[in-house]
């Protein structure tokens, strides 16, 4: 299939145009970076950061990368836990922040647990989100639009993307790191020079129907961009796939390992060595393994780039992989099944006021 081909597909166009939305998010963050700093002079106890669907998985990623940069003890959580278990994610007698992140801002778990969060005065609080029009976007003390980040599709790419490109560009201001927050204007070239060298690689295993099942791994700050792979995975190919630490998968889920599983393994500059010794495990029992890695990989990442905040560019070939897969199981990647953009529900169902 060729790329005018692929170009009638919304999906595959915001996929390749997702490094314009990181240079947005990156510039929005750089241009806040005062009122960052002013927002955050006075401590918080604890981040909370929360979505739903992809947004969870990228608070599971942001929180983890957000502490190691600021020192803040960070926290990723499902918006419903946030109304159902409150007690359970709150700690008592403690100033909190909880950073919502949606796409479309006008999730209903989402709204209803900032609502709830802002009610019971927990703290304060900073949307995330790419339509400045929706409630969503204007609930919190502070609130962040990346419009370039928009998409017509339902599964989220794009969206994605920008919204933890600008979560790690924050965690570089607040935690002061200034030379990490300059490196980030490298991240949108590597982007394209990753489509430029693997999306042929991309097309290949996505048409590859011999692979029944994924199997994600990525630990630290990549464990949730794992989890968002799955999920990608799951929602255009309809293909069995889980996410798991490295050192996790062997306590079990390696069971499931067969000569037509595929294992994309998120790896990390600084502990290849351990993650490397679960790759060569794996590959003793049949399994076939694509590496992405700062180092010797199958998909080679710019070592040029600080390792704290390069671990976006995991994303955009599992993406195309996606895809390209939906696209040989003769599935519409802009329609995946039983799945709709925005999830709405009526708030009595989550006992809201």
């Amino acid at each position: 299939m060729d790329i005018e081909t692929n170009s009638n597909y919304v999906t595959y166009l915001e996929i390749k145009s997702q490094y314009l939305a990181w240079q947005e998010a990156i510039s929005i963050a750089q241009k806040h970076d005062q009122s960052l700093q002013s927002f955050f002079s006075i401590p918080f106890d604890q981040v909370i950061f929360t979505g739903c669907g992809s947004t969870y998985y990228l608070s599971l990623a942001a929180a983890s990368i957000f502490q190691q940069l600021t020192g803040i003890s960070s926290i990723g959580v499902p918006a419903s836990e946030l109304i159902f278990y409150p007690t359970s994610i709150y700690k008592p007698g403690t100033r909190n922040l909880l950073i919502t992140v949606s796409r479309s801002a006008e999730t209903t778990e989402t709204i209803e647990a900032l609502k709830e969060f802002t009610k019971y005065d927990k703290g304060k609080s900073i949307t995330i989100s790419n339509y400045a029009d929706k409630p969503l976007s204007s609930m919190g003390n502070l609130n962040f639009v990346i419009p370039e980040g928009q998409e017509m599709s339902i599964a989220q790419t794009r969206a994605f993307t920008s919204m933890y490109v600008f979560c790690v560009a924050m965690a570089t201001i607040v935690g002061r790191k200034e030379i990490l927050t300059k490196s980030l204007w490298e991240l949108p070239q590597a982007c394209r020079n990753l489509f430029e060298s693997y999306e042929a690689l991309a097309q290949k295993i996505g048409g590859d129907l011999s692979i029944d099942r994924f199997y994600l791994l990525g630990s630290g700050p990549r464990y949730g961009l794992a989890c968002e792979g799955n999920l990608k995975i799951k929602e255009m190919t309809l293909t069995h796939s889980e996410p798991f630490h490295f050192y996790e998968f062997r306590h079990g889920p390696m069971s499931m390992v067969t000569p037509t599983t595929l294992i994309p393994a998120f790896i990390s500059k600084n502990n290849w060595r351990f993650e490397e010794r679960v790759i060569i495990e794996m590959k003793r029992l049949g399994a076939q393994v694509l590496t992405f890695g700062q180092g010797e990989a199958d998909v080679k990442i710019p070592v040029s780039i600080p390792e704290e905040i390069v671990n976006v560019l995991y994303l955009p070939i599992i993406q195309l992989i996606s895809f390209y897969r939906a696209l040989s199981k003769k599935l519409n990647p802009d329609q995946p099944t039983n799945l709709q953009k925005v999830i709405k529900i009526e708030r009595n169902d989550l006992g809201a006021n």
